[in-house]
Parts: C-alpha cells; structure tokens; sequence
C-alpha cells in the first residue's frame, strides 16, 4: 500500500512524501524531473523494508518554492529535515540519477543520518555540470527561448538529439517527454540548475566514506554513463557494483535485475 503525506520544509516548502510497504524505512530518492512512481517501478517489495521517497521541490506533488533555490544542496537539506523529524536515523537513503548525488552528498555531509547508500544510475561522480548532462541543458534553455512543441522539433533535429537517437534512445525518450511536462517554467528551471550543479563534495570525501554502499550502473545510457557507476564503486572502500540489464534492451529484465540488487544488498545490511 502507498501511503502519501505531506513534509513542510525548513523554508515553508510543500513536499510530498511517498511510502510504501512495512518495516525498516529505506530513503529512495527519484531522478531528475521524475517522481515517486520511478521508485516504486525500481524498489524491491520485499518485507520488511518500507520505501520512503521524499519528491524533490517542483516534482511530483511537491511545491517548487522559490526557483533561485533550485539545487542538490538544497534537495539534500530537505531529505535530512525529514529524516530528523520523521524517522530514526541512521538509515539506509538511495537513490536514482539525480537522487544517487543527493544520496552521496547526505553521507559525506551527513554520516551520522546513514547506515547504508545505494547509488543507482549516478549522473555525478564529484564535478559540477559533467558533460553527460549536456542534454538535459539543452532542453531546459530551449523550453526558456523557444514555445514547447518547437523546442522539441528543434531539439529532435539537432546534433544532440540526433546522436542519443543513435546511442541513447531511452534517454531520447525521456527527454522528448520534458518538452510536456508542466509546468514548463518549472522544468525549464530545473532543468538548468540542476545540470550545471554537482553534489557539491570532493573525491578525497568519497573516498573516505566507511558506509557500506551498492552502485548499480548498465550500459547504453548517455546521461547515466555505466564508467560513472564503475569509478564511483572503485573510490568507496565499502561499495560493491552491480551491473544490470540495460532498460532500453529489456525493461522487465532491467527492473526485475534492479530490484534483485536492492533486495540482496539490504537483506545483507539486516544480518
């Protein structure tokens, strides 16, 4: 059973929360521009875990605020006022994409709130605007200058559309589906922001995280490189890697082999 709530940030903000199933909390946090439904298609339903997802500032359910404060930082402030209010840390926090650098962020910043991280599909290994999220970039800045529907012709004929066509078309897909989303000024926001931010912590900071930490990456992803996922593992003392079927070459096997890997690595935790 899913069982939403509502969270007032620190600032005033109106977030939704999104849990599912009974017993340990479990953090999972979404991509960018996506919601709790990502989540919970990814989220083992094994018993025993409950998953909680905390919709980011303009997703989901959740109010925007004040766009200028559109950022990782600000995202990972608000997951860790809930987790001091709600829950009793320290716990397991996860994510996907966007959520994996919101994740990795909380355990440098944060230790003393978790006891295990999953960084699943990382889009950020340390830097600021990688050049993985060159796409997402462009979509936000045509949304600013040009009306929807033209923004998306324009960017499916472009060079970068082109490309992923070839290499990436689940992240084509994923893409075109932002040029609907509304409410377009928001999109176009985050879009912008959060592709030119990072986590905002070093390499020598990962490196010295002790938590124990599942990386899961796959290839024939653009945005998501599968080498992020790769270094990611090699710089966590504590990390094992977990590489899965691609989603846009079988989405049942992705996500049947996503969960299988949350399922293993937090029933190992609980021994």
């Amino acid at each position: 059973m899913t069982q939403p709530h509502t969270f007032v940030s620190p600032d005033q903000t109106l977030l939704n929360v999104d849990v599912a199933g009974e017993g340990e909390p479990v953090v999972f946090l979404h991509g960018l521009c996506g919601d709790a439904g990502q989540t919970a298609e990814t989220f083992p339903a094994a018993p025993g875990f409950r998953r909680v997802t905390v919709e980011a500032r303009g997703h989901g359910q959740s109010q925007a605020g004040d766009l200028e404060r559109l950022s990782i930082a600000t995202f990972a402030d608000d997951v860790a006022a809930y987790v001091e209010q709600y829950l009793r840390a320290p716990i397991v926090i996860g994510g996907i994409s966007m959520g994996a650098s919101i994740s990795l962020r909380l355990a440098v910043t944060r230790p003393d709130l978790v006891r295990g991280l999953i960084i699943a599909r990382p889009a950020w290994i340390t830097a600021r605007a990688p050049e993985n999220m060159a796409p997402n970039a462009e979509v936000g800045r045509l949304l600013r200058e040009l009306p929807p529907e033209e923004a998306k012709v324009s960017f499916l004929a472009g060079d970068v559309g082109r490309r992923l066509a070839k290499e990436a078309p689940d992240n084509l897909a994923s893409l075109a589906g932002f040029f609907a989303r509304q409410p377009i000024e928001v999109t176009a926001s985050l879009l912008t922001a959060i592709s030119q931010d990072g986590p905002g912590v070093s390499e020598a900071e990962v490196r010295n995280l002790s938590v124990p930490t599942l990386v899961i990456g796959h290839e024939l992803d653009v945005i998501h490189p599968l080498s992020y996922a790769q270094l990611l593992a090699g710089m966590i003392p504590a990390a094992r890697f977990a590489q899965i079927t691609p989603k846009v070459e079988d989405r049942a096997r992705y996500v049947a082999d996503f969960r299988l890997s949350v399922s293993n690595f937090l029933k190992d935790l609980s021994k």
